[in-house]
């Protein structure tokens, strides 16, 4: 019966152990990656704090603020050296409610515009040559999504609609 007991309390020591160490490694290897916003990822990891917390492991608040600056992206890099060089150290919670306006702040920065030169050749002998055309395009667009727009820009020399080339028209493969 003893045995029994000894076992059963072994059994479950292993567990809690391995839940502890599982959501260690949580904690230490969360990163923030777009998926979701600051707000949740803060709240999570506050979470797993309190998990390891109820498991007998506390984790303190400064350690907790380190952990959630280390899961920060790149381009809170100077955010965090700023902090870094701070005497005064935040708690949590007010690193979750500055955390939560930096992403604001950088969200309303990123929403610049460049210009864009393309070339086309001119096809009619009696036009003139059309050296480029200048279009804006955001900096948060790919390469490949500035080339679908201006593909789309484009049109068919045989059926004279946009969307599409002469050799891709459907009209003239009939």
């Amino acid at each position: 019966m003893q045995r029994k007991f000894w076992k059963l309390v072994e059994e479950s020591s292993q567990t809690a152990d391995k839940l502890l160490l599982g959501l260690m490694g949580t904690l230490t290897t969360m990163k923030l990656d777009g998926s979701r916003t600051m707000h949740k990822h803060v709240i999570e990891m506050t979470n797993v704090a309190a998990r390891l917390k109820s498991l007998g492991m506390e984790v303190e608040q400064k350690f907790l603020v380190q952990f959630i600056i280390n899961s920060l992206p790149s381009k809170y890099n100077p955010f965090q050296m700023n902090y870094n060089t701070m005497k005064n150290k935040w708690n949590v919670h007010e690193w979750h409610i500055i955390l939560v306006r930096e992403e604001i702040r950088l969200k309303n920065q990123g929403t610049h515009s460049i210009n864009f030169i393309s070339h086309q050749r001119a096809k009619k002998k009696g036009k003139k040559h059309v050296k480029g055309k200048q279009r804006q395009h955001n900096v948060n667009e790919s390469s490949s999504q500035i080339r679908k727009k201006e593909y789309k820009n484009d049109k068919c020399c045989f059926c004279g609609k946009p969307g599409h080339f002469q050799k891709d028209c459907l009209k003239r493969k009939a």
